[in-house]
């Protein structure tokens, strides 16, 4: 925090002088501007952010031509604050602007080109449009892969940013195989207590985890610590990832809550002292604090992170966003315990109408959530209603995902519909052309997401 003061301090003297000796439309008063932006982008102020970014580009509307590349520079970091605040169709408004002046501006093989690929396909990752970020993503590749020699830094990072593509398509094994394939070049091209190694073996670590190998993810996670601790400062949010991931492996092994709740605190007060009290880190470490707590059956601490995790929205004035949709239905799952129904439906839907319009129609949270709905209708005897939701979930899982993953069927929510037996459901899933799940479905209670 006291080096982005720091930085806030000497830009905003250094815009004082400009503004006084400058005219309104001078070039320099834009640069003064962006570089304020990536002051506040970087503290995740992002309603502040925007406003220097927006400040910036205006001057530059009127003072470039309409294709110069600093202009998508402007649109390129206006789509970045989109979408970290989860405005997902603004970011792609703005990088589509950034990507069509670029295309005109530079040659074919310039890097500015693929960093434009990249992002629009980072975008349509975090939507959950698995299909298009590929294809935005292997577009970046393509051009690094003309202008790069084979172990440049770059190209190690499309192969990672393919890797976290198939690592979120459920795909671990193809995950891995692109994060090895950009550790080797980072092997060779960098020093090895380099930051790129730190997030290389974290992104290894993550496959394992997702594979089930939680000790070589483990493994992983300690030697990007220890690179962390030698090249880092003793308060880096670095540190603070590295111990959120380490608790989360920890809490998807049996009987390990409290050493991940141990690890999510670690990394907790790191941030606490590191980060802008309404920083996002922030609220996913009060979400999985929230998350553990309600494992342990610890319902009122629980309750207590996720109201934190509200209040830190409300302050940067985000009211859609996939996130807090996520702690919306975890607070629905503690209340849910507490057999406090209409209060768990409440929130199941709150969280059911936010991704309906931050995620696309297909993306698997929304499956999840439909199922929670339909389980909380089903308990509170609104059997109807409870299968509109379980149907809807089962087509979006028929649509998004493989039709012989045993999980899509293991995940369905209709067997706990008491009023119907197993037969019953099994006719129904046949009847509706779901005959593939009919020998492995099986009832589960509401999913976390």
């Amino acid at each position: 925090m006291g080096e982005y003061s720091k930085a806030l301090e000497y830009y905003e003297k250094s815009l004082k002088i400009k503004e006084i000796s400058l005219p309104p439309t001078h070039p320099d008063l834009a640069a003064s501007y962006g570089n304020i932006g990536i002051v506040y982008d970087n503290m995740g102020e992002y309603s502040k952010a925007l406003e220097f970014y927006e400040k910036s580009l205006k001057i530059k509307e009127i003072s470039l031509p309409p294709n110069h590349p600093s202009l998508a520079t402007s649109y390129n970091n206006i789509g970045g604050v989109y979408a970290n605040m989860g405005e997902y169709s603004k970011a792609l408004e703005y990088y589509e602007k950034d990507l069509k002046i670029t295309l005109k501006s530079l040659p074919s093989t310039h890097p500015d080109l693929a960093t434009s690929y990249s992002c629009i396909g980072e975008v349509y990752n975090d939507m959950g449009e698995y299909s298009k970020a590929l294809e935005y993503y292997e577009e970046s590749l393509k051009i690094r892969e003309k202008a790069l020699p084979p172990t440049h830094p770059d190209l190690a990072n499309c192969y990672s940013n393919l890797g976290s593509v198939f690592d979120r398509m459920g795909q671990y094994s193809k995950a891995l195989e692109y994060y090895e394939k950009a550790f080797r070049i980072y092997q060779q091209a960098l020093p090895s207590n380099h930051p790129h190694m730190i997030s290389s073996y974290s992104n290894i670590a993550l496959a394992h985890k997702n594979i089930g190998q939680y000790t070589e993810a483990l493994k992983h996670y300690e030697i990007a610590l220890k690179i962390a601790y030698a090249i880092l400062q003793a308060n880096h949010p670095e540190l603070a990832t590295l111990y959120n991931n380490m608790g989360s492996v920890y809490f998807s092994m049996s009987n390990f809550q409290k050493k991940a709740l141990e690890l999510y605190k670690k990394a907790l007060e790191i941030r606490e002292k590191a980060l802008p009290k309404n920083h996002h880190d922030l609220a996913a470490s009060y979400n999985n604090l929230g998350v553990v707590h309600t494992e342990l059956n610890e319902l009122k601490s629980a309750r207590h992170y996720y109201l934190k995790v509200f209040k830190i929205y409300e302050e940067r004035n985000v009211t859609n966003h996939p996130n807090l949709a996520a702690s919306y239905n975890n607070l629905a799952l503690v209340h849910e315990k507490l057999d406090e129904d209409s209060k768990a439906l409440e929130y199941f839907e709150k969280a059911h109408n936010m991704h309906e319009v931050t995620l696309p129609s297909e993306h698997p949270r929304l499956a999840i959530i439909c199922d929670n709905v339909g389980t909380s209708h089903e308990k509170m005897g609104e059997h109807t209603k409870a299968l509109q939701f379980h149907e809807k979930a089962i087509n979006i899982r028929r649509k998004a995902m493989h039709l012989d993953r045993p999980d899509l069927a293991a995940s369905y929510n209709i067997v706990n519909m008491t009023h119907w037996t197993v037969n019953e459901v099994s006719g129904w899933l046949e009847l509706n052309g779901f005959q593939k799940y009919v020998q492995v479905f099986k009832g589960k209670h509401c999913s976390k997401l």
